[in-house]
């Protein structure tokens, strides 16, 4: 999925999105936001991928990047600012760890985390002058001031992605107990 709209500012925000893969840690999202070197299609002609290092300027400054789901401002599930969003890059790509809250969006994405049917991660970004280069229609991000990353339920644009859930022992003990307070209860209700 890629897609751009206008900020308050007038300056053009980019979308894309990736596949991933879903791990659980607790109330913990971890994953890769976006992949370096990756190339994929973006519109009908155009191709599109991502430099190492294409982030270091808006990961070093004091930016306020929000954790969403589907870009949804209405569904903040972590920032950076609060420090329940956490990035940084590697050989791979953005990597990524969020602290889920007690929200129905964040329990939305926490059960289809855990069920593997989250779709991908994607991001929303602008490109500063200069940020970018192109060779015939393959475009390469040198520099991306980085708005926002977010958990989406639907297809991506980049593969290579992977937000994981990782299982700690606690979590895998309260499922447990929830399943069988629910067969208890479903016997109760039968007799």
């Amino acid at each position: 999925m890629s897609g751009t709209l206008h900020n308050a500012t007038g300056a053009t925000v980019e979308r894309r999105a990736a596949a991933m893969e879903v791990r659980a840690s607790g109330r913990r999202l971890v994953g890769i936001a976006a992949t370096f070197w990756n190339i994929t299609s973006i519109g009908a002609r155009a191709k599109e991928q991502i430099a190492p290092g294409a982030f270091d300027a808006c990961l070093a400054d004091d930016n306020d990047i929000l954790a969403l789901v589907d870009h949804d401002p209405a569904k903040v599930i972590g920032r950076t600012r609060s420090k329940t969003l956490r990035l940084s890059q590697d050989s791979r790509g953005l990597s990524f760890e969020i602290d889920l809250p007690e929200t129905s969006a964040a329990n939305d994405v926490l059960a289809l985390a855990t069920r593997g049917d989250l779709g991908g991660m994607s991001f929303g970004f602008i490109i500063p002058a200069g940020g970018e280069d192109w060779q015939g229609e393959l475009r390469t991000l040198r520099q991306v001031d980085l708005r926002e990353i977010s958990v989406v339920s639907a297809w991506p644009a980049y593969q290579g992605t992977e937000v994981s859930l990782r299982t700690a022992a606690g979590l895998a003990e309260r499922e447990g107990r929830r399943r069988r307070l629910a067969i208890a209860e479903a016997g109760t209700w039968a007799r």
